[in-house]
């Protein structure tokens, strides 16, 4: 069974389809790709998928079951985690507790416990501290983790908001953009980064992306989306050469 399916999902606007049919299988433990030209739909997929945007039509299945119409913290206790085009951390909290925001979803405890801070407090705060940390170390902030999150430099946040979104425990995480506005170096960077991790954590991933050099050299699969419509599916190199992907798409 794929870990992740749309069937005939669209989603319209007024008299708009941003996305209209999209069928997608997703299997786990796949690096997959999404790539398009910007207003394509597919920041808009990714919010019909994590319980932003409701379909108008369609339906989306994890491990089988479907997420449509469920809300975005239960989507993400399901499984599915995500970051944005648009860098959000909570800026004026410290690098460790933008993680351990994400940590409790996993490790609770009541408002008794926490009013009273009972030794049971103490105790799960402890384990989300050391979970933390171990998130910040797979991506080299753990000198940073007393920092405000406003005080990294770009591609450092960039990787917080991925450790955030990991401390989630996801069976799928969702990237978009992950490389916007890093340079050559971070790009490459990033690339292990994202080849670790899916191996480290057993997540699937999908990502959103623009820099064709990090698409080709790390995703396996791609579909690609041109007003919303599926212009080409399949093997990455194979879509890559695709003409009528090279010249919607590539502009050439």
């Amino acid at each position: 069974m794929a870990l992740l399916e749309t069937k005939n999902l669209g989603i319209q606007f007024g008299g708009l389809r941003a996305v209209d049919g999209l069928d997608l299988t997703i299997e786990k433990g796949q690096l997959y790709g999404l790539i398009g030209p910007n207003g394509a739909g597919k920041t808009t997929v990714f919010n019909m998928l994590t319980g932003v945007y409701k379909p108008t039509f369609g339906n989306i299945l994890l491990d089988g079951h479907s997420i449509v119409g469920k809300s975005q913290i239960d989507i993400n206790k399901s499984g599915i985690a995500r970051t944005f085009q648009n860098i959000r951390l909570f800026s004026q909290m410290s690098v460790l507790d933008n993680v351990k925001v994400g940590l409790h979803n996993i490790i609770t405890y009541s408002t008794f416990e926490g009013i009273f801070r009972l030794p049971s407090y103490f105790k799960k705060e402890k384990q989300m501290d050391e979970k933390a940390m171990s998130l910040l170390k797979v991506f080299d902030l753990q000198d940073e983790a007393e920092y405000l999150a406003s005080n990294l430099p770009y591609g450092k946040q960039r990787k917080l908001e991925i450790a955030r979104a990991l401390a989630t425990n996801p069976k799928l995480l969702l990237l978009d953009e992950p490389a916007a506005g890093m340079n050559p170096n971070e790009t490459a960077e990033l690339m292990e980064t994202i080849r670790f991790i899916r191996g480290e954590f057993s997540v699937t991933i999908l990502l959103i992306e623009h820099d064709m050099r990090l698409v080709s050299g790390i995703c396996e699969q791609l579909t690609v989306l041109n007003f919303g419509k599926v212009l080409a599916q399949g093997n990455t190199s194979e879509v890559l050469s695709d003409p009528e992907v090279v010249r919607a798409y590539l502009g050439e």
